[in-house]
């Protein structure tokens, strides 16, 4: 008999994403070089910008945890801006619902994305951070079941498509890229985390990354 189970319930852990949805993280190395190669340089103006937007949060972050609708005004919508995405060809949806049906007994997932889609390749998600680094990597096992969802729909609507997803995990403070590929091996890896928390500004290396994924979406 089919069940009905919530992905944050079924979906807790890495070991989880690897026996109900056969997706293991990647030994090779240049698996995933769009998080540390050959990335775009940024103009002196962007990146007076983005001193702003780390004292604008660093400002609001000192009297306590920020919401998610604050992170998103704060610093995720500048960066998309900078990055390009709010402009054409690239097209951006929101708190889209996905239905998976794994391959372990007879189970359907289902949860509520909140985060935003942008050119079904590229998958952002802001967590509500209260417990530093560990909201962060609880989050990682649910995007990536997400990702595997919207991968196997694609392949479906399109079985020549060999393009890889691209994810964007953040509390605000931290940042975290991943990249899953459901073609042959079911693989994925993450980036380094980027931290706010130093002098010395990761947003620049966070606005770089996105810059060089949307030019890699866009071929």
């Amino acid at each position: 008999m089919t069940k009905t189970v919530a992905v944050t319930k079924a979906i807790t852990s890495l070991i989880d994403v690897e026996t109900k949805l056969d997706l293991h993280r990647t030994q090779q190395d240049d698996f995933f070089p769009e998080w540390r190669d050959d990335l775009p340089s940024l103009t002196e103006e962007e990146k007076k910008t983005l001193d702003r937007l780390k004292a604008r949060y660093e400002y609001h972050r000192y009297y306590g945890p920020l919401a998610e609708g604050a992170v998103n005004l704060l610093l995720i919508s500048p960066l998309l801006e900078l990055a390009g995405f709010y402009e054409p060809p690239f097209q951006i949806r929101a708190e889209e619902s996905v239905a998976l049906r794994v391959e372990v007994g007879e189970e359907i997932l289902n949860g509520r994305i909140d985060f935003l889609v942008v050119h079904h390749q590229l998958w952002v998600v802001v967590v509500e951070s209260k417990r530093s680094t560990t909201d962060l990597e609880l989050a990682i096992p649910q995007t990536l079941t997400y990702m595997m969802a919207a991968a196997e729909r694609h392949t479906s609507a399109s079985p020549s498509s060999q393009k890889p997803l691209y994810g964007l995990i953040t509390t605000g403070g931290l940042f975290c890229f991943l990249k899953l590929s459901a073609q042959g091996h079911r693989q994925y890896d993450f980036s380094d985390t980027f931290s706010l928390l130093p002098r010395k500004n990761k947003l620049f290396e966070v606005l770089e990354i996105l810059k060089k994924i949307s030019q890699l979406i866009t071929i």
